[in-house]
């Protein structure tokens, strides 16, 4: 007898649900050498104190534990909207675009669901974040993969599209900065890519989770700051990375309101609003002091010095990270990256993410989401292997 929906073998286990396993299977093997972790992007810094007491005072309140409003409380949203006018000086409506999320792997996910029917083409550059091409193959739609490379900065090469492809495409994502590569993207592109999306009829889908984790004195524009955007694309901002709550599942998407709708049709029958000490841990998140998001972000950049140094000395060609928390580095010739992250697990006890995850080989990709002691110890280990 079937027991699940053929459309489930579009998509295979996560990743990160795969390595847990093997990661729990080396724990239990008697070897008293700490597994370091260095595959995931979870910051491993605490959220500012204003923001926990926020959340605290909030869940100590008889009237906190019951249902939400599907699009979160007004205040929420007038929170993302502040947000957008001070950093990117761009003005959004409260009440029709913006819409809270249970994270935002959840609406890239759903927004599939929303928009693409079979025959579709989403628009996906590569390497890109696992989710937006599994959101197109759930919903029966077919993943286009759009050319980069490290030559070109991982820009997309949108004239590389074929016409055919372009007549069927009805999304295309952008991602910047990026995750895995860490590759920022210029004015000058997101103007061409709104003006391509006007040329063309496809919507815009900005995925902006690290925005805010900015190094060197480095802006990350919104993809919304650019003339007739709004008219074309929305974007999904997160709370995850920019203020250390990967764990609270609070985030946002913003931008054109009919897409919004739709998302919002979704969203409405999959959840039920999310938890309000979050809820309100959110609105002081965005809100409140965000002098500490500098010192945080000098933190992570020490890291990547680190970590961008000591591959280098590897002889390992890796480039220097204006935002995000990854190093995306070239492997050494004659490995795939399942088996050079493999390799490095078994041997160094060290977990990396190989380029296949994210549809790109010949490549891994390292997150400095540690402490200095622990990031450095894990770079002596790959150090002391005998591949290099």
């Amino acid at each position: 007898m079937k027991t699940f929906a053929t459309r489930t073998t579009t998509i295979s286990d996560h990743f990160f649900a795969v390595v847990d396993v093997k990661i729990n299977a080396l724990c239990a093997d008697g070897n008293p050498t700490p597994i370091i972790r260095l595959d995931i992007g979870s910051p491993d810094l605490p959220p500012a104190p204003h923001i926990i007491e926020a959340l605290t005072r909030a869940a100590a309140r008889p009237d906190s534990h019951g249902y939400q409003p599907i699009k979160g409380t007004p205040a929420l949203r007038e929170a993302w909207a502040g947000l957008y006018q001070r950093l990117h000086n761009v003005s959004l409506d409260p009440a029709s675009q913006v819409l809270p999320l249970l994270g935002s792997k959840e609406g890239i996910f759903h927004l599939s669901q929303a928009l693409l029917e079979p025959g579709d083409v989403a628009l996906i550059p590569q390497p890109a974040y696992m989710s937006y091409v599994r959101g197109a193959r759930f919903a029966g739609a077919e993943p286009f993969i759009v050319p980069s490379s490290r030559d070109t900065g991982f820009l997309p090469d949108l004239t590389a599209i074929p016409a055919d492809v372009l007549s069927r495409a009805r999304l295309l994502w952008l991602n910047f900065p990026n995750n895995p590569t860490s590759a920022v993207a210029p004015r000058e592109f997101f103007e061409s890519a709104v003006e391509f999306a006007h040329r063309h009829d496809i919507l815009l889908v900005s995925d902006a989770a690290y925005t805010q984790v900015t190094y060197d004195g480095y802006y990350a524009p919104s993809l919304l700051e650019i003339h007739g955007a709004l008219d074309v694309a929305i974007e999904f901002n997160t709370l995850s990375k920019s203020h250390n709550m990967a764990g609270w599942r609070t985030a946002v998407a913003v931008g054109n309101a009919e897409v919004l709708k739709s998302l919002g049709a979704v969203e409405a029958n999959v959840n039920s609003g999310g938890f309000k000490p979050i809820l309100e841990a959110s609105i002081a998140a965005l809100t409140g002091d965000q002098s500490w998001l500098g010192p945080r972000n000098q933190i992570y950049q020490r890291r990547r010095d680190l970590v961008i140094g000591r591959l280098r000395e590897l002889g390992l060609e890796v480039d220097l990270p204006q935002a995000s928390l990854y190093a995306w580095f070239k492997l050494p010739a004659g490995w795939t990256s399942a088996d050079f992250t493999n390799h490095v697990l078994q041997t160094a006890r060290v977990s990396l993410t190989p380029g296949s995850v994210f549809g790109t080989e010949g490549y891994a990709r390292l997150a400095f989401c540690s402490p200095d002691a622990e990031l450095l110890e894990a770079l002596n280990r790959l150090a002391d292997l005998d591949i290099w």
